[in-house]
């Protein structure tokens, strides 16, 4: 019971940190005219970061016995 009550916490604090990171003044920092490997820098801010909370919540719902 608690494991389930963790991870619904745990989803929670990765669907506010997408809040912020995809926010205009986090995203702000990353609109500039600069190319990282040919691929505007906002672009490679964005997807890196849908990745990465990807990653955390495949992380966090698939984690075995704590």
């Amino acid at each position: 019971m608690r494991r389930g009550i963790l991870t619904g916490e745990r989803l929670v604090a990765v669907f506010l940190c997408g809040c912020v990171l995809f926010n205009y003044p986090l995203l702000s920092l990353f609109d500039r005219r600069v190319d990282l490997f040919g691929i505007p820098l906002i672009y490679v801010y964005v997807f890196t970061a849908w990745a990465g909370l990807i990653a955390l919540m495949a992380w966090f719902t698939e984690r075995r016995g704590e």
